[in-house]
């Protein structure tokens, strides 16, 4: 019966120990989001901003049409 009652306890105290989690925790972070790249950060900006105008674009293009379909 006590390692009925012990064990989740155990468990629970060592999954909270921050020290034995620190590394692992830390290397995951940096394989899963690496440090940004300047020229990366700036192509994807660049992308967006086309993707912006493009569906600007397209809905002035959409609403243009829709306007002369009223005349």
């Amino acid at each position: 019966m006590m390692l009925y009652l012990s064990f989740p306890v155990a468990v629970f105290w060592v999954s909270n120990q921050a020290e034995y989690f620190e590394e692992y925790v830390v290397k995951r972070k940096r394989e899963i989001y690496p440090p940004d790249e300047k020229m990366h950060r700036k192509e994807l900006e660049e992308f967006k901003e086309r993707m912006r105008n493009r569906k600007e674009q397209r809905l002035l293009k959409q609403l243009g049409l829709s306007e002369s379909q009223q005349d």
